[in-house]
Order: structure tokens, then sequence, then C-alpha cells
């Protein structure tokens, strides 16, 4: 491989053409095909069995995410003003190409379910917009009578009033969002308008991340440039350095592109990852040679190129491998953003150290050896006094200081990784003070909730949910839920019954219960079909009466909110088991929640492998099984105090912060073993155990140091992402590399000497 790679850098020109055709193609790719991934559904698994009975009882039961728009008057929406808005915002969404005319719910639209002389009178709340004080008056009467509609479509306070309208998979676009936030600011005026809803949620995701993206790695880019040119005291080091990791970036968003891979919202913090991490091949193939120079100044520039490949190319070799299989194994998740994130983060890592190899000793060739590192100085082959060896000596001698301290620290964790749990909702991506956050916050405060959770009844008879014993149930399970705070309001075919078994009773309070008789519950609802509209009945239950939908609106869309709401449907279980009905899930919150258990499951996986893979390839290296296990000290240290801090300073488990575990492992990995590299050799030629150690602090220490400045400097720069989770992310890596830097060079070094690594005495 040496000779290979010296042979090919000999001619620069050549590989500057090659670097710049690669390239070209890429970039072609990306700008032609780049996409981004707006719809949430398409992060999940579709195999899974889970997410397969969810897709199916949306379609049974026509379930869909809606778009919900929030009319607010001061002074109350019962005025023509308002009303006649409400009546044109729900006509104009209908005749979107988008929507369809049954699929927007309004006081416009909605059946007000009455009793009449003659039976059931099923018909909308108006159909002309009420003009005098007294129509006005009558309606709000009306709808104040109705449980169905009153706190559910206008609120308690009469102030607000919902239009909601439902959305298919596969509708929604970035221009239909812009669409729809045009239209409700046309609205405005005395009214104000808000809109919430979780496709609303996927445009503003989508309409942010990439701004962000292009925000930060500029950001980025001046950051490593700045610590680079102190660290690396040469412009054409800095340079080159830079161009590693601008075209691995480039290179990994272009295959992306070619395989038709969209990109999702943790995708847009691959550059900021690549350009980190990229730049540590070059400051140790550089670091290398600036050692090489000290020693030999009168060497040439192919000298000094030959000589980094030498003496770089396996340390290179084997980090960039350890890194990118810390992200490979992200291909363990379910969840495709995270699987597609390590893959190509991992395709980019090895992008960047084949650059590193050709690339930079090719412009050494090209362009002459860095005018930093030409003036002559003394050398200092075994390093024995300074900073090096100092810091050596005191590790040695207060080893068992180091050995105490460390056992405290992961003890510690362990018991902070108790706590850590995982958080499914997609607004918590957001500032807290953004207006989708105080938008969904003030629609929940006012009505049942954004969130959604439809809990599937099914029996193996038809006719089964007209059976009074099953519908008291329900209606029970129903007002149980509502009990919880996070439950705002539950809907489902218990309400329909009660609501027509009393106003077939003259609104008399007494009958707002399930009929007693299945007769009568098939005689109500015949009347209700034949009254009115009865596609909203079939969003509550089949034809064959044998499955039904309970819709629970929720307050929030996190793990813990939905599993609140789960505990209480399972106590029903049992129950209603015993009457021959199976209970089941499905909806977007459902999904949601199964998306967290693989965040979790995959970060368990990935862990597990990452680590296994790593002692396997350092075993294979330093040709001993020892050196695997030791070489995997520090990183996983380093994971279990991460997971540690984030249970104690309770931050949740995300699609985001999910990567920690692959990202300290991959990252990590680099110290230790550039360290042992370096260990190894001069213990061979030095044969004295603190001669060694003094020699690998001052060769690689230093620039292991140097590194770990880089990519801390780096992912601090997620400190200005737009997404709270990303901003998370950026301190605990940054956190994790001082770890993994620490662990390597006094916990490892300690281990090393006493298990007597590479020393027979």
């Amino acid at each position: 491989m040496h000779r290979f790679l010296t042979a090919l850098t000999a001619r620069p020109w050549l590989v500057f053409a090659a670097v710049i055709a690669v390239s070209a193609a890429f970039l072609v790719a990306a700008r032609g095909n780049t996409r981004m991934e707006t719809d949430l559904d398409k992060y999940m698994p579709k195999d899974h069995p889970a997410f397969i009975y969810s897709d199916e009882a949306e379609e049974w039961f026509d379930i869909n995410d809606g778009i919900i728009i929030a009319i607010e008057h001061a002074d109350g929406v019962y005025n023509p003003g308002t009303l006649s808005k409400v009546k044109d915002l729900t006509k104009e969404l209908e005749r979107h190409d988008l929507i369809g005319r049954g699929d927007v719910t309004s006081l416009y639209t909605v059946d007000n379910i009455t009793g009449s002389e003659v039976g059931l009178d099923v018909r909308s709340f108006y159909s002309k917009v009420p003009e005098s004080e007294s129509e006005v008056e009558a309606l709000r009467a009306s709808v104040k009578a109705n449980d169905m509609i009153h706190g559910r479509l206008v609120s308690a306070d009469e102030t607000v009033t919902l239009v909601i309208a439902e959305l298919g998979d596969e509708a929604f676009s970035q221009e239909f969002y812009r669409e729809i936030l045009d239209l409700t600011a046309a609205y405005e005026g005395p009214e104000k308008l808000y809109v919430a809803g979780r496709p609303i949620v996927e445009g503003t995701m989508a309409y942010l991340a990439p701004k962000d993206m292009k925000r930060m790695v500029p950001i980025v880019l001046l950051i490593i440039t700045a610590v680079l040119a102190l660290v690396l005291r040469s412009p054409k080091s800095t340079f080159f350095t830079l161009l590693v990791v601008v075209l691995s970036t480039l290179w990994t968003f272009g295959l992306m592109a070619w395989l038709g891979i969209p990109i999702y919202a943790v995708s847009t913090m691959i550059p900021v990852m690549l350009i980190a991490i990229g730049v540590a091949d070059g400051i140790h193939i550089y670091g290398h040679l600036g050692h090489y120079q000290r020693e030999r100044p009168e060497a040439s520039a192919r000298d000094g190129a030959s000589e980094m490949i030498r003496g770089m190319w396996k340390p290179v070799v084997m980090t960039s491998v350890t890194t990118a299989v810390g992200f490979v194994s992200l291909l363990t998740s379910d969840v495709y953003p995270i699987k597609y994130f390590g893959m190509f983060t991992a395709f980019g890592v090895m992008s960047a150290m084949i650059l590193s190899l050709v690339l930079i000793p090719a412009a050494v060739v090209a362009f002459g050896l860095p005018g930093a590192r030409r003036a002559k100085a003394k050398a200092k082959p075994e390093a024995t006094d300074g900073i090096a060896a100092t810091f050596g000596k005191g590790v040695m001698k207060y080893r068992g200081v180091i050995i105490a301290v460390t056992a405290i620290v992961v003890v510690v964790s362990v018991i902070g990784a108790t706590k850590i749990w995982i958080n499914s909702s997609f607004l918590e991506k957001f500032e807290r003070d953004s207006d989708i956050v105080l938008t969904d916050a003030f629609i929940n405060e006012r009505f049942g909730g954004t969130s959604t959770l439809n809990v599937i009844l099914e029996s193996p008879d038809d006719g089964a949910m007209k059976r009074p014993d099953v519908l008291r149930l329900m209606d029970e399970m129903q007002t149980e839920s509502e009990m919880l705070d996070e439950v705002g309001n539950s809907f489902g075919l218990a309400d329909y019954l009660r609501r027509i078994n009393k106003v077939m009773h003259a609104d008399d309070p007494a009958f707002d219960t399930i009929p007693d008789s299945a007769e009568l519950v098939a005689q109500y609802l015949l009347l209700y079909e034949m009254s009115g509209d009865p596609e909203m009945l079939w969003r509550t239950v089949d034809y064959d009466f044998a499955r039904s939908n309970i819709t629970l609106q929720l307050k929030g869309d996190d793990s813990k909110t939905i599993n609140r709401a789960i505990q209480v449907v399972e106590e029903f279980r049992p129950r209603f088991e015993e009457l021959g009905v199976n209970v089941n899930y499905a909806g977007s919150g459902y999904k949601g929640l199964i998306f967290t258990d693989l965040i979790l499951k995959g970060q368990v996986k990935s862990l597990i492998l990452s680590l296994g893979i790593i002692v396997v390839l350092l075993s294979l290296m330093f040709r001993r099984i020892s050196a695997g296990l030791i070489g995997v000290i520090p990183i996983t240290i380093t994971a279990i105090v991460s997971f540690g801090v984030m249970g104690l300073l309770n931050i949740p488990l995300s699609t985001t912060t999910a990567l920690i575990s692959s990202i300290a492992v991959g990252v990590g990995i680099d110290y230790a073993v550039h360290f042992m590299e370096r260990f190894r050799v001069a213990a061979k030629r030095t044969g004295d155990v603190f001669a060694t150690i003094a020699d690998a602090m001052h060769h690689s220490g230093r620039a292991i140091m140097f590194n770990a400045v880089v990519v801390i400097a780096g992912f601090l720069v997620l400190l200005f992402s737009a997404f709270p989770p990303n901003r998370a992310l950026g301190a605990l890596v940054s956190g994790n590399m001082f770890i993994s830097l620490l662990g390597t060079v006094t916990i490892m070094v300690v281990v090393m000497v006493q298990t007597k690594f590479y020393f027979k005495k």
C-alpha cells in the first residue's frame, strides 16, 4: 500500500485531475436530485407489524392528520364577520386540489344532531351566515347545547373556533405549506388565525432544516479554518486539510442524490460532522510530517510525502475504518433517518481518508513542504523531558487516584443512565418560544389537543359494536381517559349514540346514556344514516360494525403523554377481551411511540455491534486481543458518561441525540488508535516504560490534543442550530471528545502499563 500510494502521489497533477472529475460528477448529481423529506411517516419502517396494522386501520376509518386552523376573535366568534370567514375559508379549502370536499370540518360543515317531531334531524349549524342578533344567538345556543361540538370545535369561552382540513399521506408539499400560510394570513383582522397540526410541523421542519444547514456550514468552516491555522501554522496545510473535508462532504451528498436518498432533518448535520471529523487525518499526517522535518530538515518534498504515507497510512486507515464502523453500526436501526445518517457519514469519513492519503501528499509534491516546517530544529527523538514527560510521570505517580476517580465517575454515570427517557415529540425539535410551539400550546389550552391516539376495537362478530355492553365499556373508557390532564377530549361511536338518545328524548339529560337494547341502538344508527351524511359515522365504525375507532385527543405528542393514555386504555383490555373484543392502536401518535422504541433498540444494537467490531479490528491491527480490549476502554467510559449526563440533565433520546454513542465510539477511538500505535513503536525502540510514555505523549499526545480541539470546536458550532436537539448533540459530543481524550492519556495509559502492554517486564 505504501509503495502504491507513493507512486500515485508522485504524479500530483494526475491525482488533482481525478479528484476534480469525481467531484464534478457528484456536484452534478447533488444539484439535480437532492430533495428534503417532509413526511414524518417516511421516517418509519413500513414492514414493522405495528406500522402495517396502523396503516390498515387508517384505511378502514379514513384516519388522516389534519391542518388545524384556529380563528380567534377577542369579543367572541359569534358575529356575522367571523362566521362569514369560517364559511369562506372552509369553502376555499374544499376547492383545493389536495383537499376533498368532505375533508374539511368547521361550524359550516359539521352535523348538528337534533330531535324533531318526525324523528331525527341532522343538518349543518348554518348554511347562510346569520346576520341578525337573534339568528346569531340561536346559532350560539345550538352549539352550546351540543356536547359533541361545544368545547371541541368552539372553545368553552366562545372566542376561538376551529377549521380542520385533513390530508392524505402524499398530499403535503412545500408549495402547499406556503399556500396555507398565505391563505390564513389573508383572513387576519380583526380575527387572529393560528395554524397547527402535524403537516405544519413537517412543513416547518422542511423549511428550517436547509436554512439551518446553510447557516452552520460557513460558521464551522470559519472556526475550523481558524483553529487549523493555529494548529498547523501553514496556509498550505490548512487549505488542503479543509479541501479534503469539503470534497468529502460534496461526495457524500452527491452519492445520496445519485441513489435517490432524501435529506432528512438529521441529515443536515452531516456537513458539520464531516468537517469536524474529517480534519483529523490531515492533522495527524501533517503532524507526522512536522516531526520528520525537525529530524531531517534537509529532506525534499518527495521524501516528505513518502514519509507521510509510510508512517501514517496504517493508523489513518485504521482510525477511519473504526470511525466508519461507529457510524455503520447505525444501520442496525430501523429508523430511516438514523440508518441513512450512519451509512452516508461513514462514506464521507472513508472519502476523507482516501483524499487525505492521496490529495495531501500529492499537494506536498506539487507545491512543496509547509514553509513553517522548513526551519532547522534540534531533534528530540525520545522526548524524555518537557511537558509530555512530566505529564507521563504524573499519570504513573497518581495511577491509583486515576483508577478511583474513573470508577466513581462510571458508577455515577450508570445511575444517571437509568433515568434516561425517550422522546417521540417532533415539537420538541423547535424552540419553546417559536410560533409553531406557541400555536400548538394555544390550541391545546382551549381544545382537546392537536395530537391524537387512535384506539381500535375489533371483534370477530359482525354487529358487535352495536351491543350495549360493548358501547358502555367504550364510553367508560373514554370517560376514564378524559380524566387525565394529558387527554383533552375523546370521540367515538358512543358519542353518537348518547347524543341521539338524548335528542330523541327531548334533550332530557337523564337520557345522555347508551340505549339499553341492541335493537334501539340499531334503530338510532339507521335513523342517522337516513337523516344525514354518514361519512363522519364511518370514521368511528366499519360497515359491519365489527370494528370501531375511538380517537383520544392529546395535549402533547411526546412519549410520556402517549404512554399515560395507553396505560389507562390497557386497564380496560381484560374487560374488553371478556366481551370478545380485542384492543389495538393506530395513528400518528402511536406510530411515534413505536418510533421511540425503535430508537432505543437501535442504540443498544449499534453500540454493542460497534464496540465488538472495534475490539476485533484493534486485535488484528496490534496482533493481540488485549489491544482490542484496552483500546475500547476510553470510548466505553465515554459512552457511559454520555448517557449518564443525559439522564442526570433530563436530556431525552431522540432521532438526533440517539447519534451520541455512535459518534462517541466512531470519533473517540481515533485517539486510542494513534496513541497505541505510537506506544508500540516507542516501546520497541526504547524498551523503557517512562521513555515510551513520554515519546507517545510527545508524538501522538500533541496530535490527538489538536485533533480533539478541532473536533470540539467543530461540534460546538451546532450550538448555533435552530433546533434544540441539535444544540444538545453539539454540547454532548464536544464533552464526549474531551472525555475520550482524557481517558486515552490517563486510564488507558495506566491499564497499558499495568498489563505490561508491549513490555515483558
